[in-house]
């Protein structure tokens, strides 16, 4: 995978040729889970193709008018403290993250709140915002965020909330249309600071395969271990946090991130594709 590594070309590095297309409001009927369990692996470009040619009797691939990748830009809020990070790098049974994501391609734009309870399970709450507030929080969405983790009793308000990192990739999305579980595939993922010009990215030769279903592994699980993936605790947020705020204490987290990632100038800038807008 070279350093001119674009949206285009990864969905052809990933050979998602090979899937049949499903569209969004087929994804969503038979896979929007906002209460899951999420496993990660890092995997080398290479077994990733072969990974998704192995699911093509399974799965299906979101297919946005013949588009079969997509540009998420997300930026993520924090406290002054950190309080995010901390509580993910501390390994606290309670964790949250704050975000808008920009689905950039389709000028689709939402706040998002996800949080994780005792069990360990994902859970996603979503507001629908105007693409000219991303990487902002709205006196809309301020309400939305405080309605959430009051619920959760997660005591932070909403209002100390500032960006911090900008997280930029492009995703492929697959389901199992049949079983309600997916996959997603990131690359030429960056990692940029909110307040200041440092950067970071994945080693292009990589990309981060998350796995989204129940408590029980899915078979897609089975299929990674089977190619020699092995979960990682990783977290798109933290990692860029902990490789772009100087200071910050030495961790788990950092130092896988610095098996896989780059610092200083990106490998490449995250392209936009000529869209075609989603139903």
């Amino acid at each position: 995978m070279s350093a001119a590594m674009s949206a285009a070309s990864l969905a052809d590095a990933l050979g998602l040729s090979v899937l049949h297309g499903a569209t969004l409001a087929e994804v969503d009927e038979a896979a929007a889970l906002q209460h899951r369990t999420d496993r990660k692996y890092l995997v080398p470009l290479d077994r990733a193709r072969r990974f998704v040619a192995q699911l093509a009797d399974s799965h299906r691939v979101l297919d946005l008018a013949g588009r079969r990748t997509t540009s998420y830009h997300s930026t993520y809020f924090d406290t002054p403290q950190l309080g995010a990070w901390r509580a993910h790098v501390q390994r606290r049974r309670h964790r949250w993250k704050v975000r808008t994501r920009l689905y950039a391609e389709d000028g689709l734009c939402r706040a998002e709140v996800k949080t994780k309870d005792g069990r360990g399970a994902t859970v996603k709450h979503a507001l629908t915002i105007p693409a000219a507030a991303y990487g902002q929080l709205t006196t809309y969405a301020v309400e939305f965020v405080d309605e959430v983790l009051a619920r959760s009793e997660i005591p932070v308000p909403a209002a100390e909330l500032t960006p911090t990192t900008e997280i930029r990739y492009v995703r492929a999305a697959l389901a199992d249309l049949h079983h309600g579980t997916r996959v997603t595939l990131d690359g030429v993922l960056t990692c940029h600071q909110a307040d200041g010009d440092r950067e970071a990215a994945l080693d292009p030769g990589h990309v981060l395969v998350e796995t989204k279903g129940g408590a029980r592994p899915a078979p897609a699980d089975r299929l990674l271990l089977g190619l020699g993936g092995r979960p990682v605790s990783l977290s798109k947020y933290i990692i860029g946090q902990s490789l772009l705020t100087p200071g910050l204490p030495d961790n788990d987290v950092r130092r896988l991130a610095r098996t896989h990632f780059l610092t200083g100038p990106p490998p490449t800038p995250v392209p936009l594709l000529e869209g075609n807008h989603a139903a």
